[in-house]
C-alpha cells in the first residue's frame, strides 16, 4: 500500500458527494482501484472515493468539459447517463 500526498490539490468531482479537492491518493496494488482522499467543497467532509467515483472537474482553460456524469446528476438525473434511460415493454409469448 502506498499513500501520495497530492501538492496541489487537484479540484475533482465525487460522484454522489459534489465537487472538492483530492489532496491524496491510496494504491492498495494491482487488484484494487485507486482511492481519492477528497475534501468536499459543500459539506468540508473528508471522503476516500474509488476512482471509478471521482472525475476531474470542467477547466475552460485548459479545453476539458464537464463529464456526462457529472452534468446529468447537476441536471437532476441520478442514473450517471448522459442519455435519459428508455424502457421498452416486450410481450412475452405464451
Amino acid at each position: 500500500m502506498t499513500m501520495q500526498q497530492l501538492d496541489p490539490p487537484l479540484p475533482v468531482h465525487v460522484l454522489d458527494k459534489g465537487p472538492g479537492f483530492a489532496f491524496a491518493v491510496i494504491d492498495y496494488g494491482q487488484e484494487h482501484n485507486l482511492i481519492w482522499v477528497t475534501a468536499i467543497n459543500e459539506t468540508g467532509e473528508i471522503w476516500c472515493a474509488p476512482n471509478p467515483k471521482v472525475r476531474m472537474q470542467a477547466n475552460w482553460t485548459m479545453g476539458r468539459k464537464a463529464p456526462p456524469a457529472v452534468v446529468a446528476r447537476q441536471n437532476g438525473d441520478c442514473s450517471g447517463d448522459a442519455e435519459p434511460v428508455r424502457v421498452e415493454a416486450i410481450a412475452k409469448p405464451n
